[in-house]
């Protein structure tokens, strides 16, 4: 949840620190600080509680100097988002820092214990436990203190530690939440992701759950926490930092909204030809002989890619003919969960490092199940883990409420149902160069729909202080009145619920009246049997919302007249098969949510009491 950001060079490390937090304040905002170590001044520390801006401020009327330091912008777990609570955390001496993503399950016992020993405590941090023991240890190198109190640490945690009593040095741990390495010239880095680094160097290793790494002005020396050397392959990240900018767009979350055709063109490039018919997918390192066997699909996520993997089930069974079961990562594992060895189990996450879809794979494997990820993040533990991983390539995300990852998702899991059916045999040949081929324009419509901004900005001036939102739809566009509903209450802070419209009647029609706009996803397939079904069904919905005084919004086919007469507002989409209809009917749903919070005066790239990746339960 939190980001640390670790410089040891030959170059002021302040704005190093400074710019690498700026580019992960999207994993929390409740406070920041930075602890650098320097010829003259030694040791200093600078906290501020609230957005990064408070620190840069306190700094500039405050600064400090140093060569080598680590930094850290905090989303709270324990502790009130107070200066105090504010990382870094040091012990009893001073002498060490520390800066911590993750939750210390034990710190209290561990706290108590360190109290009797004559530890005095300063916060309300689990954090601050991590600095003391580790002072309880250091008798020499940092590293085997470090070692030593790590092992009686329950939880999960991602730290960086530095001690005056041994210069020059930053020890990283990982223990779950992300870590990754990057190697420059006469210059190393520790950070919770890419972005924060990528100005400095594309070369970069992720630390292992177990990893310790030393890293000093002469490299970095990597080894598990019994002290035995282990070797991470290094990568090359072909990530341009110019992605990670916003280019001229007000928020990164716009510019993700319109990155999303070159997103999906990416997740599809050299995977499908549509002249032979066939998909490729050698990187999935899942044998065809293996895919053949599975009889049965669970897929797992959390949030925005629950559902994609909903929206992913309805792709998967249409084509492939295989039955697919849908759940949350949170509640996997607890519910005791039956998984066959024919069943592949299908995790989707963007970081690849969400804590809660780890445990349910971990949960997967152990019951004998091929787990495939589907990702955005190479070399992500999630990727580690997995049989087989699918990436995204959807480049990095840094708005918290995710747009691109999600259509990127979709992309990825129709290919995945190409491939599965072509496996199986469930389409001919034909029919899945005409799935590809209806893939392949989906770009070209995005844009489309994309160009139309003007009148998703228009609805959210006349919508912008409703104080609820209902978004209905059937069959696969049900999950994606979810996914709008989502967008909206994380980024507006509006009420908003998703609802399959066919449940109406069941309990949500007693919420219409006058006051409740009422999104509607009507879309239809030309020449598509269910697909009409589906629409006329859906039409009745809207007939019952005008009935009762709701304010319809509906997105149509272009050239719908029946919707048209009957709703208050329309929103026009190109005409596409069904199953990629989703793609189409998010974008109009997140400028929406987008414009709406804007009018609102909300903070579109970082909502309150949120975070970019959920590392912790």
């Amino acid at each position: 949840m939190c980001g640390i950001v670790g410089y040891v060079g030959y170059k002021p490390a302040v704005p190093v620190i400074i710019d690498g937090l700026r580019r992960l304040e999207y994993r929390g905002y409740d406070s920041a600080g930075v602890a650098v170590v320097g010829s003259v001044a030694g040791l200093q520390i600078r906290r501020a509680e609230g957005k990064l801006r408070n620190l840069e401020e306190a700094i500039r009327l405050n600064p400090l100097e140093g060569s080598y330091g680590i930094g850290h912008t905090r989303w709270a777990t324990h502790g009130r988002p107070t200066e105090e609570n504010a990382h870094p955390h040091r012990d009893c001496r001073g002498d060490i820092v520390v800066v911590h993503n993750g939750i210390i399950e034990n710190y209290l016992a561990l706290k108590k214990q360190l109290a009797s020993e004559g530890h005095v405590f300063v916060t309300e941090t689990d954090t601050e436990v991590i600095a003391h023991l580790i002072e309880k240890y250091q008798n020499g190198k940092l590293e085997e203190a470090v070692r030593k109190a790590v092992v009686e640490l329950g939880g999960i945690y991602a730290i960086a530690v530095l001690s005056r009593r041994d210069p020059d040095k930053i020890v990283a741990v990982r223990n779950g939440p992300p870590a990754v390495i990057g190697l420059g010239r006469d210059e190393y880095f520790v950070a919770s992701d890419l972005p924060a680094i990528l100005h400095h160097t594309r070369d970069v290793f992720f630390l292992a759950d177990g990893d310790v790494a030393v890293i000093t002005p002469r490299g970095v020396h990597l080894s598990d926490l019994h002290g035995r050397p282990v070797t991470r392959a290094v990568q090359h990240i072909t990530w341009d930092p110019i992605m990670a900018e916003k280019g001229g767009y007000k928020h990164f979350m716009l510019k993700e909204i319109f990155e999303q055709p070159r997103a999906v063109r990416d997740t599809t490039l050299g995977r499908i030809s549509v002249d032979s018919g066939r998909v490729f997918l050698d990187e999935m390192q899942l044998s065809e002989e293996d895919l053949r066997n599975v009889r049965q699909v669970k897929m797992v996520a959390c949030g925005t890619s629950w559902h994609a993997a909903l929206a992913g089930k309805f792709m998967v069974e249409k084509l492939a003919r295989l039955p697919v079961e849908v759940d949350y990562g949170s509640e996997f594992r607890y519910r005791d969960p039956i998984v066959p060895p024919d069943t592949l189990t299908v995790v989707i996450t963007q970081s690849g490092e969400t804590a809660d879809t780890i445990a349910a794979q971990r949960e997967a494997t152990a019951r004998g199940s091929p787990t495939l990820a589907i990702c955005n993040v190479a070399g992500s533990m999630v990727t580690r883990e997995a049989t087989g991983t699918l990436y995204t390539h959807a480049g990095p995300e840094i708005g918290v409420a995710s747009t691109k990852a999600f259509t990127s998702q979709l992309a990825a899991l129709y290919i995945l149902a190409l491939h599965l059916a072509g496996l199986r045999g469930t389409l001919s040949a034909e029919q899945e160069r005409g799935y590809m081929q209806e893939l392949t324009r989906l770009p070209a419509k995005l844009e489309r729909v994309l160009g139309h901004d003007a009148l998703y900005e228009d609805l959210a001036r006349r919508f912008f202080r409703a104080d609820n939102f209902l978004f209905l739809g059937r069959g696969i566009h049900y999950p994606i009145a979810l996914e709008g509903a989502l967008k909206l209450k994380e980024i507006s802070y509006i009420h908003a619920e998703g609802y399959p419209a066919g449940e109406m009647k069941h309990g949500p029609n007693a919420l219409i009246d006058e006051k409740l706009p009422v999104v509607v996803i009507a879309t239809r397939e030309p020449g598509n049997a269910e697909s009409q079904l589906r629409y006329e069904k859906t039409l009745s919905n809207i007939k019952e919302v005008k009935a009762r005084e709701g304010t319809v919004i509906a997105l149509v086919t272009e050239g719908d007249t029946e919707v048209t007469e009957s709703a208050d507002f329309v929103i026009p989409l190109p005409p596409a098969v069904e199953l990629l209809s989703p793609i189409l009917e998010i974008a109009p749903l997140q400028l929406l949510a987008y414009h709406i919070a804007v009018r609102r005066g909300c903070d579109v790239d970082q909502p309150r009491n949120l975070a970019k990746s959920v590392t912790v339960e």
